[in-house]
Protein backbone atom coordinates (compact mmCIF):
# COMPACT_ATOMS: atom_id res chain seq x y z
CA UNK A 1 0.00 0.00 0.00
CA UNK A 2 1.27 3.31 -1.20
CA UNK A 3 0.63 6.29 0.49
CA UNK A 4 0.91 10.05 -1.03
CA UNK A 5 0.20 12.86 1.28
CA UNK A 6 2.71 15.36 0.15
CA UNK A 7 0.96 17.79 -2.07
CA UNK A 8 -0.92 21.15 -1.70
CA UNK A 9 -4.67 20.23 -2.64
CA UNK A 10 -6.33 22.73 -5.47
CA UNK A 11 -8.72 23.62 -3.29
CA UNK A 12 -7.01 24.51 -0.21
CA UNK A 13 -3.96 26.10 1.03
CA UNK A 14 -2.94 23.29 3.15
CA UNK A 15 0.18 21.39 2.48
CA UNK A 16 -0.02 18.03 4.11
CA UNK A 17 2.71 15.69 4.93
CA UNK A 18 3.56 11.81 5.90
CA UNK A 19 7.14 11.25 7.93
CA UNK A 20 8.10 8.23 8.84
CA UNK A 21 9.11 8.10 12.38
CA UNK A 22 10.95 4.83 13.79
CA UNK A 23 10.20 4.32 17.32
CA UNK A 24 13.38 1.78 18.81
CA UNK A 25 14.90 0.48 21.69
CA UNK A 26 15.05 -3.17 23.68
CA UNK A 27 11.90 -4.50 24.36
CA UNK A 28 9.74 -3.79 27.51
CA UNK A 29 10.55 -0.53 27.85
CA UNK A 30 7.08 0.75 26.88
CA UNK A 31 7.49 1.54 22.98
CA UNK A 32 4.42 0.21 22.27
CA UNK A 33 2.50 1.95 25.08
CA UNK A 34 3.86 4.79 24.41
CA UNK A 35 2.88 4.99 20.86
CA UNK A 36 -1.00 4.25 21.60
CA UNK A 37 -0.47 6.95 24.39
CA UNK A 38 -0.05 9.43 21.59
CA UNK A 39 -2.11 7.95 18.92
CA UNK A 40 -5.43 7.05 21.27
CA UNK A 41 -4.97 8.50 24.38
CA UNK A 42 -4.68 5.49 26.64
CA UNK A 43 -2.46 3.58 28.59
CA UNK A 44 -2.72 -0.62 28.33
CA UNK A 45 -0.27 -2.68 30.86
CA UNK A 46 -1.28 -5.84 28.95
CA UNK A 47 0.27 -5.12 25.07
CA UNK A 48 1.90 -7.76 23.86
CA UNK A 49 5.33 -8.51 22.60
CA UNK A 50 5.87 -6.92 18.90
CA UNK A 51 6.63 -9.28 16.66
CA UNK A 52 8.45 -7.38 13.56
CA UNK A 53 7.29 -4.53 13.35
CA UNK A 54 3.76 -2.45 14.17
CA UNK A 55 2.37 0.34 12.64
CA UNK A 56 0.04 3.58 13.88
CA UNK A 57 -0.71 6.89 11.96
CA UNK A 58 -1.33 10.24 13.68
CA UNK A 59 -2.59 13.19 11.35
CA UNK A 60 -2.18 16.35 13.33
CA UNK A 61 -3.51 19.79 12.33
CA UNK A 62 -0.33 21.52 13.14
CA UNK A 63 -1.39 25.09 12.07
CA UNK A 64 -3.85 26.33 9.73
CA UNK A 65 -1.11 25.78 6.79
CA UNK A 66 0.04 22.37 7.27
CA UNK A 67 -1.22 18.99 8.13
CA UNK A 68 1.18 16.32 9.29
CA UNK A 69 0.75 12.86 9.00
CA UNK A 70 2.95 10.99 11.52
CA UNK A 71 3.65 7.36 10.49
CA UNK A 72 5.31 5.76 14.12
CA UNK A 73 6.72 2.43 13.32
CA UNK A 74 6.81 0.37 16.07
CA UNK A 75 9.94 -2.08 15.69
CA UNK A 76 10.79 -4.69 18.08
CA UNK A 77 13.24 -4.76 20.17
CA UNK A 78 13.89 -8.35 20.62
CA UNK A 79 17.44 -9.65 19.65
CA UNK A 80 16.44 -11.92 17.17
CA UNK A 81 14.13 -9.60 15.12
CA UNK A 82 17.29 -6.73 14.73
CA UNK A 83 18.39 -8.56 11.10
CA UNK A 84 15.59 -7.10 9.62
CA UNK A 85 15.78 -3.64 10.77
CA UNK A 86 17.02 -2.34 7.27
CA UNK A 87 13.89 -3.56 5.80
CA UNK A 88 11.72 -1.29 8.15
CA UNK A 89 14.32 2.10 8.59
CA UNK A 90 13.76 2.57 4.91
CA UNK A 91 12.94 6.73 4.32
CA UNK A 92 12.45 7.16 8.19
CA UNK A 93 12.74 10.57 8.71
CA UNK A 94 13.47 10.65 12.85
CA UNK A 95 14.13 7.67 15.33
CA UNK A 96 12.90 7.87 18.98
CA UNK A 97 15.09 5.51 21.16
CA UNK A 98 13.39 4.26 24.26
CA UNK A 99 15.17 3.18 27.54
CA UNK A 100 13.51 2.32 30.95
CA UNK A 101 14.59 4.13 33.45
CA UNK A 102 14.19 1.03 36.08
CA UNK A 103 16.33 -1.10 34.00
CA UNK A 104 19.33 0.51 33.83
CA UNK A 105 20.51 -2.36 30.76
CA UNK A 106 18.35 -0.51 28.55
CA UNK A 107 20.17 2.75 28.90
CA UNK A 108 23.52 1.01 27.72
CA UNK A 109 21.90 -0.59 24.81
CA UNK A 110 21.26 2.83 23.44
CA UNK A 111 24.17 2.99 21.20
CA UNK A 112 23.60 -0.21 19.84
CA UNK A 113 20.50 1.24 18.71
CA UNK A 114 21.53 4.28 17.79
CA UNK A 115 24.34 2.88 15.78
CA UNK A 116 22.23 0.64 13.83
CA UNK A 117 19.87 3.59 12.70
CA UNK A 118 23.28 5.37 11.49
CA UNK A 119 23.95 2.46 9.36
CA UNK A 120 21.14 2.10 7.71
CA UNK A 121 19.27 4.90 7.19
CA UNK A 122 20.34 8.73 6.72
CA UNK A 123 18.14 12.25 5.48
CA UNK A 124 18.38 12.62 1.30
CA UNK A 125 21.59 14.51 1.65
CA UNK A 126 23.19 11.58 3.68
CA UNK A 127 22.75 13.27 7.25
CA UNK A 128 22.03 11.44 9.86
CA UNK A 129 18.42 11.21 10.88
CA UNK A 130 17.32 13.47 13.65
CA UNK A 131 17.03 11.35 17.06
CA UNK A 132 15.32 12.22 20.78
CA UNK A 133 15.63 9.93 23.89
CA UNK A 134 12.94 9.12 25.70
CA UNK A 135 13.62 7.80 29.45
CA UNK A 136 10.16 6.14 30.12
CA UNK A 137 8.97 4.69 33.23
CA UNK A 138 9.65 7.62 35.28
CA UNK A 139 6.37 6.86 37.42
CA UNK A 140 8.18 3.96 38.62
CA UNK A 141 8.96 4.41 42.39
CA UNK A 142 12.53 4.52 43.33
CA UNK A 143 14.41 5.01 39.77
CA UNK A 144 17.44 6.65 39.77
CA UNK A 145 17.53 9.72 37.07
CA UNK A 146 21.08 10.64 36.25
CA UNK A 147 19.81 13.74 34.84
CA UNK A 148 23.90 14.83 34.22
CA UNK A 149 24.45 11.55 32.63
CA UNK A 150 21.71 11.66 30.14
CA UNK A 151 22.40 14.81 29.01
CA UNK A 152 26.01 14.30 28.61
CA UNK A 153 25.32 11.30 26.37
CA UNK A 154 22.69 13.27 24.17
CA UNK A 155 25.58 15.85 23.61
CA UNK A 156 27.65 13.47 22.77
CA UNK A 157 26.07 11.92 20.67
CA UNK A 158 24.42 14.44 18.67
CA UNK A 159 20.45 13.26 19.86
CA UNK A 160 18.58 16.44 19.68
CA UNK A 161 16.89 15.92 23.01
CA UNK A 162 15.60 13.94 26.09
CA UNK A 163 12.72 13.47 28.19
CA UNK A 164 11.62 12.03 31.09
CA UNK A 165 8.16 10.29 30.30
CA UNK A 166 5.24 7.96 31.75
CA UNK A 167 3.06 6.25 28.99
CA UNK A 168 1.57 5.24 31.86
CA UNK A 169 0.49 8.69 33.56
CA UNK A 170 0.64 10.60 30.10
CA UNK A 171 4.08 12.57 31.30
CA UNK A 172 5.74 14.62 28.31
CA UNK A 173 4.87 12.48 25.64
CA UNK A 174 2.82 15.36 23.70
CA UNK A 175 5.97 17.27 24.60
CA UNK A 176 8.48 15.26 22.92
CA UNK A 177 6.38 14.57 19.63
CA UNK A 178 5.57 18.81 19.31
CA UNK A 179 9.61 19.14 19.22
CA UNK A 180 10.31 16.16 17.05
CA UNK A 181 7.73 16.90 14.40
CA UNK A 182 8.90 20.91 14.58
CA UNK A 183 12.72 19.81 14.38
CA UNK A 184 11.49 17.70 11.39
CA UNK A 185 9.63 20.99 9.42
CA UNK A 186 12.58 23.25 9.85
CA UNK A 187 14.74 20.47 7.75
CA UNK A 188 15.54 21.93 5.08
CA UNK A 189 13.38 20.62 1.34
CA UNK A 190 16.21 18.96 0.12
CA UNK A 191 16.91 17.16 3.00
CA UNK A 192 13.89 15.41 3.51
CA UNK A 193 12.96 11.57 2.31
CA UNK A 194 10.52 11.15 -1.15
CA UNK A 195 7.22 11.08 0.75
CA UNK A 196 5.96 9.26 -2.48
CA UNK A 197 8.07 6.06 -1.49
CA UNK A 198 6.93 5.71 2.23
CA UNK A 199 4.79 2.44 1.85
CA UNK A 200 2.92 0.01 4.29
CA UNK A 201 2.92 -3.55 3.92
CA UNK A 202 -0.89 -5.00 3.48
CA UNK A 203 -2.86 -5.22 6.45
CA UNK A 204 -3.32 -8.01 8.39
CA UNK A 205 -3.35 -8.01 11.99
CA UNK A 206 -4.01 -5.32 15.18
CA UNK A 207 -2.95 -5.89 18.26
CA UNK A 208 -5.02 -3.43 19.92
CA UNK A 209 -6.77 -1.02 17.26
CA UNK A 210 -7.75 -2.17 13.90
CA UNK A 211 -8.17 1.35 12.87
CA UNK A 212 -4.96 2.37 12.83
CA UNK A 213 -2.11 -0.15 13.39
CA UNK A 214 -0.75 -2.72 11.46
CA UNK A 215 1.57 -6.00 11.78
CA UNK A 216 3.76 -7.27 9.53
CA UNK A 217 7.03 -10.03 9.52
CA UNK A 218 9.17 -10.91 6.86
CA UNK A 219 11.73 -13.50 6.12
CA UNK A 220 15.04 -13.31 4.02
CA UNK A 221 15.58 -16.02 1.19
CA UNK A 222 18.68 -17.78 0.12
CA UNK A 223 20.02 -14.53 -1.43
CA UNK A 224 19.51 -12.39 1.35
CA UNK A 225 16.53 -10.10 -0.31
CA UNK A 226 13.50 -9.81 2.05
CA UNK A 227 10.41 -11.55 1.18
CA UNK A 228 6.83 -11.54 3.11
CA UNK A 229 6.32 -14.00 5.93
CA UNK A 230 2.62 -15.92 5.71
CA UNK A 231 2.82 -15.69 9.78
CA UNK A 232 3.55 -13.59 12.19
CA UNK A 233 2.77 -15.11 15.45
Amino acid sequence: MIIKMAATNKFSSTREHLFKVLVIGEFGVGKTSIIRRYVDGHFNPNYKLTIGVDFALKSIEWDTDTKVNLQLWDIAGHERFGHMTRVYYKYAIAAIIVFDLSRPATFDSIPKWLNDVNSKVMLSNEDPVPVILLANKCDVEDVTIDEKKISDFCQAHNIVKWYQTSAKDNVNIDEAMKLLIDYILKLPAENQQPEEHITLPSRRHSNTNPGNTYEESFEEDDTGRQKQSQCCS
